[in-house]
């Protein structure tokens, strides 16, 4: 038996869990919960994941893990090799917030039941919502800009020589910001991280348009 992928296809956060797996190299069995038809809603998901969220790991033995960033870092626990995070604490620390400024401070201000409820409850239009999630990644992509711009060394990618958590955060919110037409153009750095990533398998395996539930 293999681990079950609980997913939606444009989720950023399936999506971040999608390239940490196949960076491990870690196979599933996808099972898509279509977000906009309300299907991650429905009695038999809500018993797997009471939040009503994707993605969920559902491992062999029944055990259903939740949340992305948790689920990574348990993969990053039980399939050490490759490492997503430094082995040394501070570097780890580093890398744990430069994913978490993406994580915890664009995602949730920017996720589909925020932007819906914008819409239904205060109504917003289209350009107004896309104005709202422009703002709250520039909040963010320009002093992660500032952090990745001014580090000792520029490595290739966010925390060293190969991706890890934080590349995962930042490729998944970038492919997310062309949704909405974000400019780019004052990030170039996380750009050219973005661009180094996506010529990776294990991240164009994981992109949105190439999910068994792309439409």
């Amino acid at each position: 038996m293999i681990p079950v992928l609980h997913s939606y296809f444009r989720s950023s956060t399936s999506f971040r869990l999608r390239a940490a797996l196949n960076l491990k190299g870690i196979e599933t069995e996808y099972r898509a919960h279509h977000l906009r038809l309300g299907e991650q809603r429905s009695p038999g998901y809500l018993k797997l994941n009471p939040q009503g969220l994707v993605p969920a790991l559902e491992l062999p033995d029944g055990t259903v893990l939740t949340q992305s960033m948790a689920i990574i870092e348990y993969l990053d626990e039980t399939v050490p090799e490759p490492p997503l995070l430094p082995k040394e604490p501070v570097a780890r620390a580093q890398a744990r917030a430069m994913a978490q400024m993406i994580a915890c401070e664009i995602h949730p201000l920017n996720n589909l039941k925020i932007l819906t409820y914008l819409k239904t409850e205060f109504g917003a239009g289209e350009e107004a919502v896309a104005v709202w999630f422009r703002h709250w990644v520039a909040e963010t992509f320009a002093p992660l800009e500032s952090l990745l711009a001014n580090r000792p060394v520029a490595h290739a990618y966010c925390c060293g020589d190969t991706p890890g958590l934080a590349d995962i955060c930042v490729v998944a919110q970038v492919t997310n910001n062309k949704r909405f037409a974000v400019d780019m153009m004052p990030y170039p750095v996380i750009s050219a991280i973005y661009e180094r990533c996506m010529e990776l398998p294990a991240f164009q395996k994981a992109a949105p348009a190439n999910q068994p539930d792309a439409e």
